[in-house]
This record gives C-alpha cells, structure tokens and sequence, in this order.
C-alpha cells in the first residue's frame, strides 16, 4: 500500500546537563514527536513537533524515511531510509540542522528501521544484500563525533528483515525478518510463493540465539513493540488469500513460543490482512495497534487480550505510548491522543497537522 556522538561534544553536554542545560531543566519540556512526512507536492521532510503543534523542525531529505531513532542521550535522530532507499538522516533535533547524508554500501540498502544501543555509541540497522537479494543483514555503525560511521555487519539469519528492538537486557536484539525478497532498486515482491518470516532473537555480537516462525508461511512478520518485562508482540501483513484466515498479531512471552495473539474475528478482518505501527504501554499494559487499510486504532489489555478500543481513524499510521495512553498519527487526517487512564478510553484531537504522515512516530 504506497499511502500508505555528538561524542566530541560530550563532556560539554554532560557538564551542562548537571547545572539545568538542555538535558536537564527544572520544567521539562513537552515530548518531541519525531516522524517522516511529506507535503501536498511530495517533498519529503524529517520533522519534530511539540505535542501543543508548535514545529521544532522541517528538514527536506531527499528520499522518503520510515521510521526514526533518537539517540537516548544527545539531541540527535535517525532519520531511516524507507526501502529501498540507499540513504538515512542524521539530524539535530534542537533545529533540524542535517549532520549527515548516511549512504549505505554500493551492495546494500535500508530497510526502514535500525536502534541505537542503551549507550548510544552504537547503531544498528536493517538492510538487504543486494549481491544475494532478500539476504538480511544489520549494519552496524558507530556514532564518532557527529557521525555515523560503518564498522561492520551482522546476519539477520533471514530474508528481508524489517523491524528490530532490544530486549529489556540491553544485549540482545529482536528483528522481525520479513521473508520478502526484493531486489536491488526495487520494491517488487520476488518469492511469494517461498517466503520465509520469522522473528529472531540475536545477541548484539551477531550470535543467534533463537528463531521462530508461524505456520503461515506468507505472514510477513513486520513490526514490533517489546514491553518492560520482555513480552514481544509483532504486526503482520498477510500476502496470500486475502480471504484466508490468518493471526495478524503474535505475541512471545517470557519463557513461551511464538504464537498467536487472541484476536477478534471481527478485528481481524476489518485490518485487510495488514497492520502497520504497534506500540505498548509498560505502566498501563496496554497493546496499541493501527491498521490502516481498516481504517482503525485497536488497543487490547496486553495480559488478558480484552479489546479496549476498536476506533475508526482514515489511514491511521503511527502509534507512540505517553503518559495518557497513546498518541496515533493519520496519512489522511489529524492526529490524536488516546487517554487510557480510566475504563472508558477517551479521545482528543491534537493541534498538529494533519495527513500526510508516514506509518511511524517516536517521542523523544
């Protein structure tokens, strides 16, 4: 669906954030909502809005982003390449000043996500070999001043890995492998009929420690949330039947195979056999999920799999969990915020602008 370390300033930085500097004030700031959007001609930009509507930054990059990482201590993001694009945004988030054009290898592109490490020294991201198309590998940068530069990469143990997270250990990764092959340049489909998803759990040294898959074989596992206490929930899209009926969420809990989410018949068919964004609430324990050829935002009680909201939003695209509950974007609409404080879920709309976002947010 097409719609759908600053290192050589750190010792400044840190002496800052001891005497009230920018990491540090006595009245926090509101979050910093960080997406990729594009404007009615289809300029592509890397953004950063306070939550009240006022823009922190508008920066145009040259091709489309996908999902973003802001780095757990400077104020820099990621801006990450939407595959398959051969190039990611290093930007300040006080200004939107560009830092770096990140290109991948000649034999490599990004798949549209990647993390920083807990220190924030180090940057993984998902790309595909093109010399052998489809094969997964995570690049692995080092952030050295205010660069990010390659020093090597890892398997995936996968084809076309799309998202990946930390486990609450901080020393292992979760990746969503896809099991899509596409080739260089190109985002057609080219194994529909041998596909290959799983969800991997790989040590951060590249050692992989286990690997999953769900029975069907053509259920692109895409996009992950992973709570405080290690529970990993992952959103597919379907790529068979469209009529076939097939879990479009799984989740894996401490110490228990992956496995299917208990999903709603009705909610289920509604998703069109694809979801986009997933996110999860740690204090609330809440499940977020946005479906956005259903048109619908679907928040379930992450232990018992009670459904607590079934809401209509027209291509609904990311979710991010604050302190209320959950704040959704729209490609077509405006953007809102979900109170999920009390039993009856409440629903605000926000002064950002609306439409035109893409399928993830980040708070920063």
């Amino acid at each position: 669906m097409k719609r759908r370390a600053f290192l050589g300033l750190g010792t400044a930085l840190v002496a800052a954030s001891a005497v009230g500097g920018w990491t540090l004030t006595h009245h926090a700031p509101q979050p910093l909502l960080l997406s990729a959007r594009d404007d009615g001609d289809g300029q592509h930009y890397a953004v950063g809005y306070r939550l009240d509507g006022s823009q922190a930054f508008a920066t145009p990059v040259r091709e489309r982003c996908h999902d973003v990482y802001a780095h757990p201590h400077l104020p820099l993001a990621v801006f990450v390449g939407r595959r398959p694009s051969r190039e990611s945004y290093v930007l300040d988030t006080r200004d939107g000043r560009l830092l770096q054009v990140l290109a991948s290898p000649p034999d490599r592109h990004f798949y549209g996500h990647g993390i920083f490490d807990a220190a924030g020294e180090w940057f993984y991201s998902t790309e595909n070999d093109t010399r052998d198309p489809g094969r997964g590998v995570l690049g692995v940068y080092r952030l050295e001043g205010e660069r990010l530069v390659r020093h090597g990469e890892h398997s995936t143990h996968g084809i076309g890995p799309h998202q990946l997270l930390w486990m609450p250990d901080g020393e292992t990764l979760v990746i969503a492998n896809g099991g899509i092959r596409t080739e260089a340049d190109s985002r057609e489909k080219m194994n529909l009929d041998a596909m290959e998803p799983s969800l991997v759990l790989l040590h951060r040294d590249g050692r992989l420690l286990s690997k999953e898959q769900l029975p069907e074989q053509m259920n692109s596992v895409r996009h992950l949330a992973v709570a405080r206490d290690g529970t990993v929930v992952s959103g597919q899209q379907y790529e068979g039947d469209p009529l076939e009926k097939v879990p479009l969420l799984a989740i894996k809990r401490p110490g228990e195979a992956f496995q299917p989410f208990p999903l709603g018949e009705a909610q289920r068919q509604v998703m069109n056999q694809y979801t986009a964004s997933v996110a999860i609430h740690d204090d609330l324990r809440l499940l977020a999920v946005t479906a956005p050829r259903g048109n619908r935002v679907f928040i379930w009680d992450l232990d018992s799999a009670e459904l607590r909201l079934d809401a209509h939003l027209p291509d609904c695209a990311g979710v991010g969990a604050v302190k209320e509950g959950f704040l959704v974007s729209s490609g077509q609409s405006r953007c809102r915020l979900y109170d999920c404080r009390r039993s009856e879920i409440a629903m605000q709309p926000l002064t950002l602008p609306a439409g035109l976002w893409d399928n993830h947010l980040r708070l920063a």
